[in-house]
């Protein structure tokens, strides 16, 4: 037979296929998509983003210069000044594939946490170390099970179900994590434990007698991640980080998004026992973080000023905020890191009203809590401009 014939034979049968299904070709191929997807991926809802500044703008008619962006729990002061200086100077060498197990930064990490490089591993921000943790310890022939607080970091819910594992969300009291509620959780299918400390979108903290205690009576077998991307605000963190140089089935997840400046950029980290860093490596694509992710991290790491300062700033500004707030008799939970949560009555629709006087912030009906609002700490001219904004809201109603 020759070729275009062949071709016509096969444009006959799509066509008839097509008109021989009851459904309107485009809803046909659709169908026929989600015939052939992960079932577990229908009921996904896609991780929502904090609005863009430069969209706002847009919308707005106005210059980004205009918009204050308290959304995305993001660096006031913006990145350390020594990781743009490092990163400029990189870029002459941005033909070159990174450091593929970036040696440099693992190295530089280790001694600052008591560690050895081999127990540590760097992913493309923290969400990709959450994905490694996915892959290398979630079945779904086995039906495995995952715990988190039930306003815990939406990623790990979404993580577990792409990966065909149940979520068991144990229900919070006033917004606290629940350890003993999560202990009785666990099952012989329990894989993987989260607990982030402070926790975001609450900003509520676990003290080290509680997680002293959950630890020594969590089931060896389970993996339990403690997921620290804000430590370097508190002035007491709790120490996870002996749990794993005893050899416990403990993994600890930080960032250089947050205090470091770097959001940007994707890079975190994880550090755990090395038997277990040698399970994720095997889960991580090639090159997984770029060159100068890794030369901004490390230069970073070592701006101490930067972060000192940062700290400051996000100190003086959430007493400021939480002060307002309660002379506003707005509720609010109390936060340890550099977020406030506050209940506005209607979040989506104070969200909208704020948009419209040029401020983002973050409506958490995603996370089940419709009335509530997560403010990001700005800087003090940024902190008053929302607590004026809110004042004219107030006396509109």
């Amino acid at each position: 037979m020759s070729k275009s014939k062949s071709k016509s034979k096969n444009k006959s049968w799509k066509r008839h296929q097509l008109e021989s299904s009851s459904l309107p070709s485009n809803l046909w191929r659709v169908a026929s998509i989600w015939n052939r997807a992960n079932p577990q991926l229908r009921d996904i809802v896609p991780y929502e983003p904090g609005k863009p500044i430069e969209e706002t703008a847009r919308e707005l008619g106005t210059e980004p210069e205009a918009i204050i962006k308290l959304a995305s729990n993001e660096n006031p002061l913006g990145p350390s000044p020594k990781a743009v200086h490092a990163m400029r100077a990189a870029l002459e060498n941005a033909h070159l594939y990174p450091d593929g197990s970036g040696f440099y930064l693992c190295t530089a990490i280790a001694p600052k946490l008591d560690l050895a490089r081999e127990n540590v591993i760097l992913g493309n921000g923290s969400n990709e170390l959450i994905e490694f943790l996915g892959h290398a310890f979630l079945d779904p022939e086995r039906q495995d099970e995952v715990i988190a607080s039930q306003y815990a970091f939406i990623v790990y819910k979404l993580i577990a179900t792409s990966f065909g594992a149940r979520i068991v969300e144990v229900p919070s009291t006033d917004y606290q994590q629940d350890l003993e509620a999560m202990l009785e959780g666990i099952t012989p299918k329990t894989q993987l434990i989260f607990i982030p400390n402070p926790n975001n979108p609450t900003g509520t903290l676990i003290s080290q007698r509680a997680i002293d205690s959950f630890v020594s009576r969590v089931p060896e077998e389970v993996m339990l991640v403690f997921d620290e991307a804000y430590f370097e605000f508190l002035d007491d963190l709790p120490d996870t980080l002996r749990f794993v140089r005893e050899g416990r089935n403990v993994i600890v997840l930080r960032t250089f998004s947050k205090i470091h400046g770097l959001a940007g950029l994707r890079i975190g980290y994880a550090v755990a026992r090395a038997e277990i860093i040698e399970v994720l490596h095997k889960t991580r694509q090639p090159f997984n973080v770029n060159s100068i992710a890794q030369v901004g991290a490390l230069a970073a790491l070592e701006d101490d000023a930067h972060l000192r300062k940062t700290k400051r700033v996000v100190d003086k500004g959430r007493a400021y905020l939480q002060e307002q707030f309660a002379k506003m008799q707005m509720p609010f939970v109390p936060a340890a890191a550099n977020f406030v949560m506050v209940n506005v009555g209607d979040g989506c629709a104070v969200f909208e009203e704020l948009l419209r006087l040029k401020i983002i912030v973050r409506p958490l009906k995603g996370y089940g809590l419709p009335e509530w609002i997560r403010i990001s700490v700005g800087t003090m001219d940024e902190n008053k401009k929302l607590i004026a904004a809110f004042r004219e809201l107030k006396r509109r109603q």
